[in-house]
């Protein structure tokens, strides 16, 4: 009875380490993988550059686009204005920033 139970207890962990586990691990490797060549192909093809203004406006150059803003005094309310001026909402305002990205 004990080199039955040895028995089917071998048998168990050799069945154990011939099934592939890991397979859809591979599968989420390749993915990440796939994923990370996409966005680092991505972030190659845009360039990004910051414009100060005083007041509460501050605009792209032309064939950029306004991706985020920054305003004085810690204002944290602002909106984009036609896709390339940020426009600070707050009713002091010394100085706002756009950050302006454009595909190269």
């Amino acid at each position: 009875m004990k080199l039955m139970s040895y028995f089917l207890l071998i048998l168990i962990l050799l069945l154990q380490l011939m099934i592939p586990r890991y397979a859809q691990c591979s599968l989420d490797s390749i993915m990440d993988t796939k994923i990370k060549e996409a966005l680092t192909g991505l972030a190659k093809k845009i360039s990004c550059t910051s414009i100060f203004s005083s007041g509460r406006l501050s605009s792209c150059p032309a064939g950029m686009v306004v991706t985020s803003c920054a305003c004085g005094y810690g204002c944290g309310s602002w909106d984009i204005q036609g896709e390339t001026t940020c426009h600070c909402q707050c009713s002091t305002i010394d100085w706002t920033t756009s950050r302006c990205c454009h595909p190269t």
